[in-house]
């Protein structure tokens, strides 16, 4: 410590970096002294803490707002601030001891610290009696770090924070504050830049544009979804049906249609929930809610890992919201986005005026893609930092899985880089050892700790052994998206029946791979955007074929193997590409040919569930048999599902104009075959072409199998048959 004089300057220049050493009590020759620094302050008196007596005056000394004086006895004191007209008293923050003990840095420092969220940030808390927050940042390059706020007028200099050895990390105990309380952390960096950040581990922050951290009460909610959570492992496994409504909060819905507002998470589960269990899925995604500045990232862009965007309402409303749906029967899944985040000067970025998050090197660092600043996974702290935010969602909020996204860009130091513009690995390869580490680790967490938990990746290479278990070398994720079924699906149905036939395979292709891994098959936000045009639009021809062929599209989707995904306004052949900065058009439903797709993928998500031919055989090869897969030139595909113990399914799938009249089929047994499904009904707006309702199955073998029968296949349309037993 340098001199008093020297501290005292320091404190007042905001430059003192050990201010435990100079503020608070200290015992002295003279007795006990007391420093404090109170700008503005008139007076400032010492008073004890049981009865209000005085204990001593303290006076300036040198410098405007520091008080100095010596205290008549040991003990508890107050610090009776009189700021000309009001006074106020309270504890002095520089008279108590550690907020975080031995076991806590440890952890944090090895990256092992998993309840984050619940011991560093800002936590209410008592100590020595006194109600209060204990604060703590992770800032171990910076020259000094204060807590900012509105009880301090947003002055650094007021609460200068201590330094916990070399854990890296400061910390502050201020007492009489309380959940509510606006704040930042004032850094003065390595470089000697200043500059307020937000609190990287923050639980609730102020609604953007503004960029305060806020002090959140601690988390305690009452759960009433025992059931649900002890069922959710049977509800997660590869047999189970999956149908998951991915939804952007924000612009699913709007209170009277408006631009500038949106529902709340109380007014989402009065309205979303009860949608999403009529349209019989089991799941609904959301884009991701962790607080994120900018709007129109739709969340990919976070600044706040381990807060529920306020734009929605508090964590304890995102809680009710989760426990609503699990009431409903309903699984709750988040986007998280590990890989990347914002440059926005509150955040993260140069968060101690070093690359203390990213990566220094720009080659490694910056995604050129997004502009944004990539996580230094090999660093341990960020490591436990995101693992703690991953565990915090699915443990806290009974969560039942997360979507990992953008895990490709993770996986490979090249990725969507030139030569020259990228840093090879250890071993001169392209793969980022790092993220590979840390995907598993977190995998591995996520199974111990939290039972029936999904973990799901964006994944869009051929990187093998994605939803592997990390023991066989994998990565241990539950499932991947099936991004290569999505591109080369869309691609066919997006040309003209007359064309189609020439790239038949775009359909087909997908089964040579199908169980390589467990797979979602996806139709998400991604294809309906940035001038994709939404899903009906991609569909050719007049009014009549683009709704038949979306249709006869869904058909495929919830017949073929994988789980399955859905953006929201597919359901209703929104015709629009979907904007974030409005609600889907729901007045389509009062058009019959949307209401039509409405009710349709209705019926496809309650056979895909009362099936197991259509789910229970997803991640197995021998729930799927192909019958006419080579048919090019009448555009036919015709395969069958099957399930130990269940009905075997008939999946015909017609993708050209012209209906087809006494095809004939192979068929595994004889007997009657219901037409359980129709993509041409009139109930969803089809012309009813079909089978009659009945086929009967002759003991013909035809296309390998022991028996066959003639059938009808509506133009651009899907039949389901179902076995029912021997002719009569």
């Amino acid at each position: 410590m340098t001199d008093l004089a020297t501290a005292a300057a320091e404190l007042v220049g905001g430059r003192l970096t050990d201010p435990f050493a100079f503020l608070g009590p200290h015992d002295t020759p003279a007795g006990r002294t007391v420093r404090s620094f109170q700008p503005g302050a008139v007076a400032v008196t010492l008073v004890a803490r049981d009865d209000g007596r005085v204990l001593g005056t303290l006076s300036h000394e040198g410098h405007p707002g520091l008080f100095v004086g010596t205290a008549a006895e040991p003990g508890p004191y107050l610090l009776r601030i009189d700021w000309g007209g009001t006074v106020q008293e309270t504890e002095d923050p520089y008279s108590f001891g550690f907020v975080l003990g031995e076991l806590d840095l440890y952890l944090f420092g090895t990256g092992s610290h998993w309840d984050l969220a619940r011991r560093f940030g800002a936590q209410p808390r008592t100590i020595d009696g006194i109600d209060g927050v204990g604060f703590s940042v992770w800032a171990p390059n910076a020259r000094r770090v204060s807590l900012v706020g509105d009880f301090n007028v947003w002055d650094g200099r007021r609460h200068p924070m201590r330094l916990r050895g070399d854990a890296g990390v400061w910390e502050l105990f201020v007492p009489r504050l309380a959940p509510g309380a606006r704040y930042k952390f004032e850094v003065v960096g390595a470089d000697g830049s200043v500059v307020q950040k937000a609190d990287p581990i923050a639980r609730a922050t102020e609604p953007p544009p503004a960029t305060g951290s806020i002090v959140a009460p601690t988390a305690n909610f009452r759960w009433t979804d025992d059931d649900w959570m002890a069922e959710r492992p049977a509800h997660h496994t590869p047999a189970a049906p999956i149908s998951i409504y991915e939804v952007h909060a924000a612009s699913w819905l709007r209170p009277d249609d408006s631009p500038d507002a949106t529902y709340d998470w109380d007014g989402l589960a009065e309205r979303l929930i009860p949608y999403v269990a009529d349209m019989g899925f089991t799941h609904v995604e959301l884009l991701p809610i962790m607080e994120h500045p900018f709007g129109g990232s739709w969340g990919y862009q976070p600044l706040s890992q381990f807060a529920p965007s306020a734009r929605f309402g508090s964590a304890k409303a995102f809680a009710r919201f989760v426990d609503s749906a699990h009431r409903a029967g309903i699984g709750v899944i988040l986007d998280w986005v590990p890989a990347h985040f914002p440059t926005d000067a509150h955040g993260l970025a140069r968060f101690d005026g070093t690359a203390l998050y990213e990566h220094a090197d720009p080659k490694e660092g910056f995604h050129q893609d997004w502009s944004t600043l990539i996580f230094n996974l090999g660093r341990r702290e960020v490591e436990g930092f995101l693992i703690a935010s991953a565990l915090w969602w699915l443990e806290t909020f009974h969560v039942d899985g997360l979507r990992v996204d953008a895990v490709a860009s993770m996986l490979y130091r090249d990725y969507s880089r030139d030569a020259g513009e990228w840093v090879p690995n250890i071993h001169g390869g392209r793969e980022n050892l790092e993220s590979v580490a840390f995907l598993k680790r977190l995998n591995q967490l996520v199974a111990e700790r939290c039972p029936g938990a999904m973990m799901i990746a964006e994944e869009s290479t051929a990187w093998p052994g994605v939803s592997a278990p990390v023991s066989e070398g994998g990565l241990g994720f539950s499932y991947t998206w099936n991004m290569g079924w999505m591109h080369d699906t869309l691609s066919y149905v997006e040309r003209d029946p007359i064309h189609r036939g020439w790239h038949h395979n775009e359909m087909t292709f997908g089964m040579v791979y199908a169980f390589t891994e467990r797979f979602v098959l996806p139709l998400s936000h991604d294809e309906v955007v940035h001038g994709k045009g939404s899903l009906i639009g991609k569909m050719p021809g007049d009014r009549w074929r683009k709704f038949a062929s979306l249709r006869a599209y869904f058909a495929f989707m919830w017949a073929h193997p994988g789980k399955k995904l859905l953006f929201m306004g597919g359901e209703i052949a929104q015709e629009r590409e979907w904007s974030h900065d409005r609600q889907l058009d729901w007045e389509l439903l009062s058009v019959p040919e949307n209401a039509a797709i409405q009710r349709l993928v209705r019926e496809l998500n309650r056979l895909y569930a009362a099936e197991p031919a259509l789910h229970a055989s997803d991640s197995d090869p021998a729930g799927f048999e192909w019958i006419v897969g080579h048919d090019a030139g009448s555009n036919l595909f015709v395969f069958l599902r099957k399930a130990a113990g269940a009905a075997p399914l008939l999946f015909a799938l017609n993708m050209s104009p012209e209906p087809r009249y006494g095809y004939r089929v192979g068929l595994p047994a004889a007997g009657r075959w219901a037409e359980i499904f129709n993509s041409d009904a009139n109930a969803y707006g089809g012309g009813n072409i079909g089978s009659g309702g009945i086929v009967q199955a002759q003991p013909v073998a035809f296309h390998g199998q022991s028996a066959s029968a003639e059938i009808v296949i509506p133009p651009l349309g899907a039949i389901i048959l179902k076995y029912e037993g021997p002719l009569a």
